[in-house]
């Protein structure tokens, strides 16, 4: 009929990372370059009216209130560090992390901080249900009166819940539970996740309340859902850890109220998530004194100092391609390392079974660890021990060479507050009061400061004997049968899969 206006719904491909539409399923999103991240939703066009007045008169930038950006505390000291002093009200911040890491205990104990202070705080739970977050809130002693409590998953509800409450605080767990009953997608979706994250930021700047909004994370260990869910709110935190361990990081890699390299550190106990004041002492707590291998390095974390015990472990292999495992340090990194200490210092651990590990949970991923790691590896082909008393800070080139890290002077003021005596540095390193420096310019050099290039000897001797074929009667190698072949395709010589010799098998290929 002419003149009246109709609504159809349409299937359109929503690219997951950047939100771009498309016609038809495709390999790749042609806005951002993704590949596999098209996923199929149902699109309505919105017949609403817009409205051309602005709803705030524009002025002068000078006449701005600035003191309703003023952070407040949330009562929990390294989530108040993290967030440079705590929560700015009308402010939404999104936590991501994986499945059983403490994101829910950790909310919840904001919650009650912020009950216990006088202020309103409501948690609406999408996940779990009433009596599920009761006894959680029963086992961390966060149970007060101004702690609201709300199981739904309709948008419309949860902001009438928010409304209603007049709470400053709310905690959604998690926006991908949350559903927008005019949309026909399913919880979780591309559109979904959108248009319920703009509604809860609208409702969040209109009426100044602080909302935290829980999200789930991918295999990959990115925060699932539309990218554009980063880019509306004003705070991205990455709560991480191992399950093995009761250490918990917790980092902001977006905060539009303050800086993002400081880290907040807790530890899970029966009573909830405990912030750790001194991780250079927990980190060093059970160190084995006097083991080969083992040397401690200072990493920072932000602005904050961490002393972490690097170990080191290698053994004779048993594979015809060694093993080059590391745990909570980069691989690559090892990779380049190795290569380096058996150029530059005649360190052979071609063929050994190298392992490599930072204690305590913690990832040692920049390139001030190189120093000590390589002491490790060197005292651990030695079975020579490291004092005990010593870190080792620096970062190691490819010509062997030690080089200088940001902010050496205040790691070397951690080791000494720790009571480190002696340190390993570069050649620039400050002095600091209480530790004495031994200054080094390669990495040769440093291993004669401890006496540890003689450990070359094992892995001469594991490659001596792989060229001889491992060993036997008489130094005789075992020939093994195989399949080779003669002018006619009969047998004609053997040839081991273990023993390759590329000579030989040219030969055999010419015969044949």
């Amino acid at each position: 009929m002419a003149g009246k206006a109709t609504s159809k719904m349409r299937t359109v491909f929503r690219c997951t990372d950047c939100g771009a539409p498309s016609p038809k399923w495709n390999g790749r999103c042609g806005n951002c370059g993704a590949w596999n991240s098209l996923v199929e939703e149902f699109d309505a066009p919105s017949l609403a009216p817009v409205s051309l007045v602005p709803g705030q008169a524009a002025g002068p930038i000078g006449d701005v209130d600035a003191t309703g950006s003023s952070p407040r505390s949330t009562g929990i000291l390294e989530l108040d560090r993290v967030l440079g002093g705590g929560l700015v009200p009308g402010s939404i911040t999104l936590l991501g992390g994986e499945p059983g890491i403490g994101k829910s205990t950790l909310l919840l104990q904001l919650l009650g901080a912020v009950a216990a202070s006088g202020r309103r705080a409501l948690l609406v739970s999408g996940e779990e249900s009433q009596a599920q977050v009761r006894g959680r809130a029963g086992r961390l002693k966060v149970i007060h009166p101004e702690l609201w409590l709300a199981a739904e998953t309709s948008l419309p509800l949860v902001i009438g819940h928010i409304e209603q409450s007049q709470a400053s605080v709310v905690v959604v767990d998690s926006i991908q539970t949350l559903h927008n009953p005019e949309l026909a997608s399913s919880p979780g979706s591309v559109g979904q996740v959108r248009e319920c994250s703009h509604a809860l930021v609208r409702l969040a700047k209109e009426n100044g309340v602080t909302i935290l909004l829980v999200g789930h994370v991918t295999k990959e260990g990115t925060l699932a859902g539309p990218r554009v869910l980063e880019h509306i709110v004003d705070t991205v935190l990455e709560f991480e850890g191992d399950r093995h361990h009761a250490l918990r990081l917790l980092r902001a890699v977006k905060h539009r109220f303050g800086a993002t390299g400081e880290l907040g550190l807790f530890q899970m106990e029966e009573e909830g998530l405990v912030g750790v004041g001194d991780p250079s002492s927990l980190f060093l707590g059970d160190r084995d004194h006097g083991a080969a291998g083992s040397i401690v390095t200072c990493a920072m974390e932000g602005a904050r100092p961490l002393l972490v015990e690097t170990q080191a472990l290698v053994a004779e292999t048993k594979l015809n391609f060694p093993r080059r495992t590391a745990s909570g340090l980069d691989a690559n990194r090892l990779a380049l390392l190795l290569a380096v200490l058996e150029q530059r210092a005649a360190v052979k651990l071609s063929w050994l079974d190298v392992f490599v590990a930072a204690v305590g949970g913690v990832r040692l991923n920049e390139p001030a660890v190189d120093l000590a790691l390589c002491l490790a590896l060197a005292s651990a082909d030695a079975e020579s021990p490291i004092p005990t008393d010593v870190v080792a800070i620096g970062e190691v080139g490819l010509a062997g060479e030690v080089r200088s890290v940001a902010h050496l002077a205040r790691r070397l003021q951690e080791a000494a507050r720790l009571g480190f005596t002696t340190a390993v540095v570069p050649k620039s390193a400050p002095d600091v009061a209480g530790l004495t420096l031994r200054r080094v310019a390669t990495v040769r050099e440093a291993l004669d400061v401890f006496s540890l290039r003689s450990g070359a000897s094992r892995g001469r001797k594991a490659e001596a004997t792989r060229a001889s074929g491992g060993g036997g009667s008489g130094g005789e190698k075992s020939q093994p049968t195989g399949r080779s072949w003669g002018s006619s395709g009969s047998a004609a010589s053997t040839r081991s899969s273990g023993d390759y010799d590329p000579s030989r098998d040219s030969a055999e290929r010419d015969d044949w």
